[in-house]
């Protein structure tokens, strides 16, 4: 159940947190994983990780937000491994501030990779995807895309986004045998979460049913899921995996 044996798969933000998670779980699972990021540093270290137990990944650094860069790698990519089967679209900044404190650049640089970059990149796979009569494509948007948070007007806005392009692509992808779903996170263990006071922490709890912060792994497998064959079936969905904090 869940193998992804002789699968390529592209996934985006993948030097750590969620991004690393689900590179190591598709390696685990058999394919073959192009992890990208600008970090060539960090991402050799993913690589290496992947490589020491087992499996098989490549790097391949590059801006998101850049088409053009996006397109020639991807391109790259199908001439040295034949396919790109699943894209997970997961590379995402914050840069957070009020409304009024928030100027044009911190909107801008926010939705460029968060949004623009998942752009970038189901317009550089869908034509190899549609040849081939399949594809998965995964993009990670986020809880606070459907609730919305005070001080995260932009990275609410290209999660929201993300929700919205996903739909779209699921209708104009489907009768290809491509399907468009995403991943909406809540409250995760990562970098952002661990500065956090026990104070912050206990009063988070207590929004969260089942009382605790998710871990990368909590992401990664429904990542899996999606890419998989058992979830053929599943398109322009958004599933939230959250601890029960936001329950539609």
């Amino acid at each position: 159940m869940f193998n992804l044996k002789n699968k390529v798969a592209v996934v985006t933000g993948a030097s750590r947190g969620i991004g690393k998670e689900i590179a190591k779980i598709y390696a685990k699972a058999g394919a073959h994983v192009s992890c990208v990021s600008r970090n060539k540093d960090t991402l050799n270290n993913v690589v290496e990780s992947i490589v020491s137990l087992g499996g098989t990944a490549s790097m391949n650094a590059f801006d998101v937000s850049n088409f053009d860069e996006f397109q020639n790698n991807i391109n790259d990519i199908i001439s040295e491994y034949g396919a790109i089967d699943i894209l997970v679209n997961n590379a995402g900044i914050t840069i957070d501030k009020l409304i009024i404190r928030m100027n044009e650049d911190d909107w801008n640089k926010v939705l460029d990779i968060n949004l623009k970059g998942a752009f970038n990149g189901i317009k550089s796979v869908t034509r190899t995807m549609m040849k081939a009569r399949f594809g998965r494509i995964i993009n990670i948007s986020s809880v606070v895309g459907l609730t919305g948070n005070s001080g995260q007007a932009n990275y609410a806005a290209s999660k929201a986004g993300l929700i919205g392009l996903s739909k779209a692509s699921a209708k104009e992808l489907s009768s290809r045998g491509i399907t468009v779903n995403c991943i909406a996170p809540g409250y995760i263990e990562t970098d952002m979460t661990a500065d956090m006071t026990d104070e912050n922490k206990e009063n988070l709890y207590l929004q969260i049913p089942l009382g605790r912060i998710g871990s990368p792994k909590d992401i990664a497998t429904a990542a899996l899921f999606l890419a998989s064959d058992e979830a053929g079936y599943i398109t322009g969905q958004t599933i939230t995996v959250d601890g029960g904090m936001v329950m539609n």
